[in-house]
């Protein structure tokens, strides 16, 4: 049975308390805030695995949320999932970039919710058991995958769970060209849904963070990505 805590941000009482009945029925340890304001709070003193994030909430919204969380250092390693009832593709891309792992939308079911999480929470535990992997050094630079590490020309690079995923899949394999699909599929799993917009942001904000080494991702027009070689 699942032991993960997992801190829920959500305003309507009715779908606090279902997803709240979902997850402990699972075995996962669920604790739940109205705001934004108070989430933040309890992601820092309560450590959890993961957070349920809404977008609209009083006051400050999930997205202010996602980019405060991501930018603690406390909170910066925890996967986030939102929950939202806006299904327009500006608002997923926007929480993606800030950093969001996963997306689900309003109405959902409670067994695709669950199915999520532990596909988030899998991912993060694969995670921590590559540490035996090998530094993959490619044109300056080096991806550290034990130590979840980017270092270009020897300066550390900030990148967000899934750019790090991305970066590192397309570096292993210098000269490959792959479509976004199969990326998606390496760095989120098969289960996760994704439109083709989604995996170009994650590929424009890295460009954006290689500086002059831009040209390190290549688009291959009407396929995909290449890491060049």
């Amino acid at each position: 049975m699942a032991k993960e805590r997992i801190l829920l941000i959500e305003d309507d009482e009715d779908i606090q308390e279902l997803i709240r009945y979902n997850l402990a029925r699972e075995g996962y340890e669920v604790e739940a805030t109205i705001t934004a304001e108070e989430g933040l709070h309890r992601a820092v003193s309560w450590c959890p695995d993961l957070i349920l994030l809404d977008l609209m909430l009083p006051g400050m919204d999930g997205l202010d949320a996602c980019r405060r969380l991501k930018a603690h250092d406390t909170t910066a390693p925890v996967p986030i999932v939102m929950v939202t009832a806006k299904g327009e593709e500006s608002d997923i891309v926007t929480g993606l970039e800030l950093g969001a792992d996963d997306y689900i939308v309003k109405p959902f079911s409670p067994k695709v919710l669950v199915a999520r999480i532990r596909s988030v929470l899998r991912r993060y535990t694969d995670t921590a058991e590559v540490k035996s992997e090998s530094p993959v050094k490619l044109h300056g630079l080096v991806i550290h995958p034990g130590r979840r590490e980017v270092k270009l020309n020897g300066n550390p690079i900030d990148l967000t769970f899934t750019e790090f995923n991305v970066i590192h899949f397309l570096a292993l394999r210098p000269g490959w060209v792959f479509t976004r699909t199969q990326i998606v599929n390496a760095v989120k799993g098969e289960d996760y849904y994704v439109t083709d917009r989604t995996i170009d942001v994650h590929i424009l904000s890295l460009r954006r963070k290689l500086g002059d080494k831009v040209d390190l991702i290549e688009t291959i027009r009407g396929v995909g990505y290449r890491f060049r070689e």
